[in-house]
């Protein structure tokens, strides 16, 4: 026979769970591949588009493969950076090979955009793409 403390506590836990799931926090952060690639682009792997869909508040795992640039000379370096949401993380220095950031969508629907703003060489304007919350 359980003891009502436990049960209570398995109530709220699963409660909590729930309203996270709700809110779009799952339990595991959901993973975004991302490749900055060797012409100086992001793209987001299953996407025909370097486009990232999200849910307001949800954790996201980027999981970024810079590859080196054709005439790098030294270590390949982007960044991905959405400028009015530096403050919250979204400002990652990305060194060649891969790592994975965590991150959180903003609460506030809408478009944002997500760029490379170390001056990386040839195609370095062309290196952007949106985050899009909904």
């Amino acid at each position: 026979m359980r003891r009502p403390t436990s049960v209570i506590l398995t109530i709220v836990s699963t409660l909590f769970l729930t309203m996270a799931v709700y809110r779009g926090q799952a339990a595991e952060p959901r993973v975004i591949e991302i490749i900055a690639t060797s012409d100086n682009l992001f793209r987001v792997v299953g996407s025909k588009k370097p486009v990232i869909t999200a849910r307001p508040g949800e954790t996201l795992q980027l999981r970024v493969t810079v590859q080196a640039h054709k005439s790098a000379t030294t270590p390949t370096v982007h960044s991905l950076t959405i400028k009015e949401l530096e403050d919250r993380g979204w400002n990652v220095l990305l060194f060649e090979g891969t790592k994975t950031y965590t991150l959180v969508a903003p609460e506030e629907p809408g478009k944002y955009v997500f760029e490379c703003i170390v001056m990386c060489g040839d195609g370095h304007d062309d290196m952007r793409g949106k985050l899009v919350v909904k």
